[in-house]
């Protein structure tokens, strides 16, 4: 079976190396133009990309597929490519591109995507972030016939997996593109002896991951506790939670709910010791574990709290300013 891959992150990556392990040729593959990155903003190949120029396949790096849109030369470039490719089968993760009609229908089999959700929960950009923002104790993976619509075709396979109550988006990240990668040749494997049988999604039970903010990273102490340990772990690694301290800007990578009671107005500094530095929140204290102070390294709180002591009684957050 012959199989374009569209797809930029690593979640992406890791389902093409799956691809090709398991034998399909895959003649072409699609992902998002060179990025500036790092300190010096340079220009930086996709993880996709870099993928696949290792195991000697044709990239197309379109900014757009809309043959009738801002860049129509690239659209009609990668149309060509596309036709070329003679492709059975398109497989679609995390590509970052609207697919346009004429693309749904070039392949023979239709365009399969790899979904970190089980739909119709968390159709959209961000399912691994809202689903452990969210406090869902399960997610997993739908592999989708694509449509037109976002994220609303038919399901060919699904699998569930757990939410650990001390899951970050990146670890159940790493997770969710293995259960991806495995998901997908099994369905391509069935497709091609024409075992697949698409299901419609229920009409029940649709949220929408809607993309990640970084407004959204500042902590707002006035909260719950559980709330702020699951937006922290569901922000690591992007945005990161992050709250103002004196003059500073503290990135918080790790917390935990404490066994302790409220004595101070949200946001306060109650206590500090071996254990981290414990806050008070609209509900509950949240202990902070691992710290980062600006163009500093990720450590653990009792690390940081050497070279820039917080103290009990102190504020934190927008109440620091007042």
């Amino acid at each position: 079976m012959r199989v374009v891959f569209a797809g930029t992150p690593d979640f992406a990556r890791v389902a093409l190396e799956r691809l090709l392990a398991a034998g399909f040729e895959v003649p072409l593959v699609l992902t998002q133009p060179d990025r500036p990155a790092g300190r010096g903003m340079k220009l930086q190949a996709s993880a996709v990309k870099q993928a696949a120029l290792a195991h000697g396949i044709a990239v197309a790096q379109p900014r757009s597929l809309r043959l009738d849109g801002k860049y129509p030369d690239d659209a009609a470039a990668a149309r060509e490519a596309l036709l070329a490719a003679r492709a059975d089968a398109m497989v679609v993760a995390a590509y970052g591109l609207i697919l346009p009609a004429w693309v749904l229908t070039t392949p023979r089999l239709g365009c399969l995507n790899i979904h970190a959700s089980v739909l119709p929960r968390w159709r959209g950009a961000a399912p691994i972030h809202r689903a452990i923002e969210a406090g869902d104790e399960h997610t997993g993976v739908t592999i989708m016939q694509m449509d037109e619509g976002l994220d609303t075709g038919d399901m060919l396979l699904v699998e569930t997996l757990p939410i650990d109550p001390q899951d970050t988006t990146a670890l159940l990240h790493d997770r969710l593109a293995a259960l991806g990668g495995r998901l997908i040749v099994e369905a391509l494997e069935l497709a091609a002896c024409g075992g697949l049988r698409p299901q419609p999604q229920p009409a029940e039970g649709v949220t929408y991951a809607h993309k990640i903010e970084k407004a959204e990273a500042t902590i707002d102490w006035t909260r719950p506790a559980a709330e702020l340990h699951r937006q922290v772990r569901a922000f690591d690694p992007f945005p990161g939670a992050s709250t103002s301290a004196g003059d500073e800007l503290l990135k918080v990578w790790a917390a935990r709910v404490a066994d302790a009671t409220v004595t101070q107005p949200p946001g306060t500094v109650q206590a500090v010791d071996a254990g981290g530095v414990h806050v008070a929140t609209g509900q509950g204290v949240l202990t902070l574990t691992e710290l980062q102070r600006p163009g500093g390294r990720r450590l653990p709180a009792t690390d940081v709290l050497r070279g820039f002591p917080l103290q009990p009684g102190q504020r934190l957050g927008a109440a620091a300013a007042g």
